[in-house]
């Protein structure tokens, strides 16, 4: 077909000039990644805990949907044992409780949560692409095969009940064949239920998740999951297409046919003289993903005829409501969205497609009003009004409607390449349910086995690394001193304040306490091999908790006029195991960060003085000085500490957090340290558990040297301090700037 001129004679060239246009190609990548035993595909094996009860689920789902609930309560046939993923399908107990969508959220959430948390533990990201891809395969496989064991579950009650009862039998005979010819929407209902849930676990729980272990760098991958076509059989479903975008035709006669619509919307796109590229047939499709591509083209279907712009996209939309009216699609288009409101009065006793071509083709009105008729409950009035809506569509409506065809059509076609896209990527996982294959594929190392907490080995064989938390309270024996001359019991006061609180905590981290001293706590938290690398992330929440707590019940204190806990604490981190020596029954931790995390705890008495007429937002700093060469002793830089209410990370431990989780810059507007302090904050997310993330900002500094004397400032060295910032008025800050998109 001839390109079709767009702009006509007598227009200027400048508004000629072609629009700038963006390409899209949807893809997913299984980079990394270990071939299975057929050397083909990759081997999965999915949660036998997930799998019998997913499958359970989706069953009542199907029976709910197709109303067989009641035909099958009768039925009392034990549910087998088998978990295998290929194998007989599990039979629902008579007696068991409804399950709906909101038990297999809970589901779906753990299990991508384990893929995730084994992505991180192989620093790999298409580990949990490929967990994600094997759960949608299995559930797509679930949905047929658990319709076809409702099917045959319902034929077999018919059986039992036939020369015994005929009146329940013809019911149930009819209820039954109504389930069978209502398949594509008993499964599209279902499916539309699956993809609902798994879009909210995305948004409640895994998208916050993977970003704070991978950053963003993935995200544009990751909306393949959230396509709404994901569990249709070739992403043609009428229902589907008119109400997540348009309704096209599905007959070789209809012009609105996909095929032909792309073909049309290419014409289009070719005749804007987009230069050389546009006869690479691939850039046009990427042009077609891009549903933001149609407010560059035509604008919202009103542009602005004052701007440059506007007359261009003015002209291109004329162009493009004359090409839909060459092909003799506009009515169509028309009558595609005036149909939508009608769908929930009419079908399925008729059907959409015989509908839309109703509201503008007489002689097929004609069969549609009589099959209203026919219907007693039903009433021609609304199609009538619809079509009365369709024939007054003129003008300026008629353009705004063109604009949105193009649109929600790009949109639709951007979702089916993504639909071919994950496709592929379901095709390269195999998954694996004979217990034979499984354990080959484990052998030799190609098994990516993605299973639920509870069903996961016990994480107590290999630890790789470890954290050393200390939190240590200042001035215990002056507090010690204070509460005995007022004839308290400083045992229960440290004890009911810091102690019993801060163990309440432990389990929740993961953590284990290595020592208690009368003015400290020291904690270890221990990595081991196959599970998520979190370990300095989450020794860093849970020293933000502990200052928190100590903070709160501080001002309880300060109420009934008893002296408030201060406290330092210091991270340390080894890429390492501990080691362990026994004292009798007693195994005792021998580890250098015990003492390293000691020294980052520690707060000089004199520094502390210094500091406290500082106003700053901050609560660790470290200065260095050089000791009087005059005093007879051999010059040698040493490092003065100061760490109130603080929280300070060794350097080994901050550069583990960097690969931990994902940490952005945060410019925030706060005092600096004589003014040229120059620090760095970032900020990140940490998973604590599913849907719950505790933020941190950590800041990193320069170690300025100082006149010990006068505890000014000489210049700033390169040495460097880190600090997770514990004060609650930067947390406000920083969500406050997030909430208004600065960030």
């Amino acid at each position: 077909m001839p390109r079709i001129p767009i702009f006509r004679l007598g227009r200027s060239a400048e508004e000629a000039l072609p629009p700038q246009l963006a390409s899209y190609t949807p893809k997913l990548t299984l980079e990394g990644l270990q071939l299975g035993v057929d050397n083909l595909r990759h081997d999965v094996h999915l949660s036998p805990r997930f799998v019998e009860q997913a499958r359970l689920q989706i069953a009542r789902l199907i029976m709910r949907h197709g109303d067989m609930e009641g035909l099958l309560a009768a039925e009392n046939t034990e549910r087998p044992v088998s978990n295998h993923f290929i194998g007989s399908t599990p039979v629902l107990k008579a007696t068991s409780a409804k399950v709906g969508g909101s038990e297999l959220k809970p589901l779906l959430a753990d299990l991508h949560v384990a893929a995730l948390n084994r992505a991180k533990a192989a620093e790999n990201l298409s580990v949990d692409v490929l967990g994600r891809a094997a759960i949608i395969k299995f559930l797509r496989i679930e949905l047929n095969s658990q319709f076809a064991q409702v099917l045959e579950r319902g034929r077999m009650m018919l059986k039992s009940y036939e020369g015994v009862r005929q009146q329940k039998a013809l019911e149930y005979r009819e209820r039954v064949a109504g389930f069978q010819v209502a398949k594509k929407i008993i499964l599209r209902k279902t499916g539309q239920e699956l993809f609902r849930i798994l879009r909210e676990v995305e948004k409640e729980t895994l998208a916050r998740m993977r970003r704070s272990l991978f950053g963003n760098h993935s995200e544009v991958e990751y909306k393949l999951f959230l396509n709404p076509l994901v569990f249709t059989e070739d992403g043609c479903d009428t229902y589907l297409n008119a109400e997540h975008y348009v309704m096209l035709g599905n007959f070789d006669r209809d012009p609105d046919r996909f095929a032909n619509v792309r073909r049309v919307a290419r014409d289009f796109l070719l005749s804007l003289n987009l230069g050389s590229r546009g006869q690479d047939e691939t850039v046009v499709d990427g042009w077609l993903n891009v549903p933001e591509n149609v407010h560059e083209l035509v604008g919202a279907g009103q542009p602005d005829e004052t701007t440059h712009e506007g007359r261009c996209q003015k002209a291109r939309l004329q162009a493009w409501v004359e090409l839909l009216e060459r092909e003799k699609l506009m009515d169509h288009v028309i009558a595609s969205y005036e149909v939508v409101p009608l769908l929930a009065e009419y079908s399925p006793r008729i059907n959409a497609q015989q509908l839309k071509n109703g509201l503008i083709s007489r002689e097929e009105r004609d069969r549609v009003v009589k099959l209203i008729e026919e219907h007693k409950k039903l009433s021609a009035q609304s199609l009538y009004a619809a079509m009365v809506r369709v024939a007054a569509c003129r003008g300026s409506e008629r353009a705004k409607m063109a604009a949105r065809f193009l649109r929600d059509f790009l949109r639709y076609h951007r979702d089916l390449r993504r639909l071919e896209a994950l496709n592929c990527t379901m095709d390269s996982g195999n998954l694996i349910g004979n217990w034979k294959l499984r354990e080959l594929s484990a052998m030799n190392g190609t098994l990516y086995e993605f299973l639920l907490p509870e069903e996961q080995k016990p994480s107590e064989d290999k630890v790789l690394r470890h954290v050393i938390l200390k939190a240590d309270i200042r001035d215990s024996s002056r507090l010690t001193r204070s509460l005995l001359e007022q004839g308290m019991n400083p045992a229960s006061y440290f004890s009911l304040n810091f102690y019993d609180p801060v163990n309440k905590l432990l389990a929740k981290y993961g953590a284990r306490k290595v020592f208690v001293e009368g003015d400290a706590i020291i904690v270890a938290l221990l990595e081991h091999e196959g599970e998520a690398p979190l370990a300095v992330s989450r020794a860093c929440v849970l020293a933000r908790e502990i200052v928190d707590i100590v903070r709160g019940y501080n001002h309880l204190l300060e109420r009934a006029g008893l002296p408030a806990l201060e406290l330092g604490t210091g991270i340390s981190f080894q890429d390492a195991a501990p080691m362990y020596l026994m004292d009798g029954d007693q195994q005792i931790m021998i580890s250098d960060a015990l003492n390293e995390s000691d020294r980052l705890s520690s707060c000089n008495k004199r520094v502390r003085k210094a500091v406290a007429g500082v106003e700053g937002p901050f609560n660790v700093y470290a200065f260095q000085t050089v000791k009087d060469a005059d005093a007879g002793e051999s010059p040698e830089d040493f490092i003065l500490k100061y760490n109130l209410n603080g929280i300070r990370l060794s350097e080994a431990a901050f550069q583990r957090l960097q690969l931990e989780i994902s940490l952005e810059p945060c410019p925030l507007d706060l005092p600096q340290l004589w003014g040229s302090e120059d620090f760095q904050l970032q900020s990140g997310l940490v998973p604590v558990g599913n849907e719950i993330f505790k933020k941190i900002l950590v800041r990193c500094s320069r170690i300025p040297q100082i006149d010990p004397h006068k505890f000014s400032l000489q210049h700033w060295t390169e040495r460097r301090y880190y600090e997770v910032c514990t004060n609650p008025a930067i947390y406000a800050m920083l969500d406050g700037k997030a909430a208004k998109g600065s960030l």
